[in-house]
């Protein structure tokens, strides 16, 4: 809340937090009163759903009916139904898309040995995420659009940390402010003389990092 107090321009999509933020409360907050669109939050305890006539396994993703250790697949486009609500579409994971080259269009074909339904599109399950924000908050966990974005923060988090240890910001041995200071600015100082050497060299991979330089 702080953050757009300071920040009322800036207007983020996705949010991506550790295992703390797994919270209702910080769920709701963040997809129903900002403008974030997904939160990518790892869960602090299992998610517990139950289906019509179908599981859901631990990421929040129907299965099978036949099946519970076979989970659906997510249909690329957004899905909204007459009453819409925005909502999540899932197909049997052994449909498949075929080209027609009478009609010139795609359609959904299934291959299942033992269907669920009498469509010939296979079984369909439309989730829609309000109901439960923490297991869809805008994005399907263990998905490789979930792992790919998640990745995201650890980068950063990983910058972060090696500003800190840089700068002698982080483990620092002294409360007082003037030799914080002064370790700040020798710690600078030491960082543009590794990027001047790093380009007299020609080495420009050593640029953030002193002591291969040295090596």
């Amino acid at each position: 809340m702080d953050f757009f107090k300071k920040h009322p321009l800036i207007n983020p999509k996705t949010f991506l937090g550790d295992a703390a933020f797994d919270s209702i409360e910080i769920y709701k907050y963040l997809l129903q009163e900002t403008s974030f669109e997904k939160a990518c939050i790892p869960l602090k305890n299992k998610l517990k759903i139950e289906g019509v006539d179908y599981t859901v396994n631990d990421k929040g993703i129907p299965c099978c009916p036949h099946d519970p250790f076979l989970p659906m697949k997510r249909e690329g486009s957004k899905s909204h139904l007459r009453c819409g609500l925005p909502t999540m579409k899932f197909v049997c994971p052994k449909m498949k898309w075929e080209w027609n080259s009478t009609t010139k269009k795609s359609k959904r074909v299934c291959y299942c040995d033992n269907p669920c339904t009498t469509s010939s599109c296979g079984r369909m399950i439309y989730i829609y995420p309000e109901k439960n924000l923490r297991a869809y908050p805008g994005c399907v966990r263990d998905t490789e659009e979930w792992d790919s974005t998640y990745k995201i923060r650890v980068n950063v988090e990983k910058a972060i940390n090696h500003f800190k240890d840089s700068f002698c910001v982080a483990g620092r041995k002294t409360q007082n402010e003037e030799t914080l200071h002064s370790d700040l600015l020798l710690a600078g100082i030491a960082q543009l003389l590794t990027v001047i050497v790093a380009d007299k060299i020609h080495k420009h991979q050593y640029i953030r990092s002193l002591k291969p330089l040295i090596a």
